[in-house]
This record gives structure tokens, sequence and C-alpha cells, in this order.
């Protein structure tokens, strides 16, 4: 059986508040696991994404339809992506990624195309 909604709702805030809590401590390397980080280059990975939704893609507070909406992103527009996560079905997926690009949101993964490698787990 699926989790309830605001099971899931309570996952996302606590994702989203564990990474702006990490990032406002300690800095954003702190946020990141040390198996995310290249042995040799010590930057945290770069994931992007392309918004796909014709009519842009609303962002919202938890990964879920039922979020509060934060901002929006028009379509075509390139975003940085921080990691991935399990949220409310949106079309085909239940995949949520959580967006750095000037405030943290939730877009739903079924509107953004991955640029490169698949962003990682939250």
């Amino acid at each position: 059986m699926p989790p309830r909604r605001t099971t899931v709702a309570r996952l996302g805030i606590l994702a989203a508040g564990s990474a702006l809590a990490a990032l406002t401590v300690t800095g954003p390397a702190a946020a990141l696991d040390a198996t995310a980080l290249d042995a040799t280059d010590k930057h945290p990975p770069v994931y992007k994404g392309r918004v796909t939704a014709k009519s842009g893609l609303l962002l919202r507070d938890t990964p879920t339809r039922g979020g509060r909406v934060v901002r929006h992103v028009p379509h075509g527009k390139v975003v940085t992506i921080f990691c991935k996560t399990k949220g409310g079905h949106v079309g085909r997926t239940n995949l949520w990624y959580l967006l750095t690009d000037g405030t943290w949101a939730w877009g739903s993964a079924n509107y953004i195309a991955t640029l490169g490698k698949a962003p990682r787990w939250c």
C-alpha cells in the first residue's frame, strides 16, 4: 500500500528542512553525503534539468500537488536540481526534484527532463 499523502508531505518537508539546515549551519558541502563527492574534485555534484511543461512549472513547498506554490518556472528554463525523492503522483511518476535556483522548492520530475546524470536521492 502506498504511503498516505500526509506521510509523503512530511517526508518532503523533512528532506527539504534537513538540506536547508545543513546549508545554513555548516555550508553547502556539509549538506551532501561524503560519498556524493568525487574523491579528486571535492565539489558537490551539479545536476541540471530543463522544464518541459508547455505552460511552465509550478514549484511547491512539499513534493505533492497539494503543496503551497512557491514560484513558477517558464517552459524551457534550465534548473539546478539538488536531489530527488518520492512524493505524490503526477502523470506516470511519483518522483520530485528539489530545485535550488533562488528558492528551494519541489518540482515534479514529470515536467523536468534531466540533462546529464540522474540526480542523487535526498
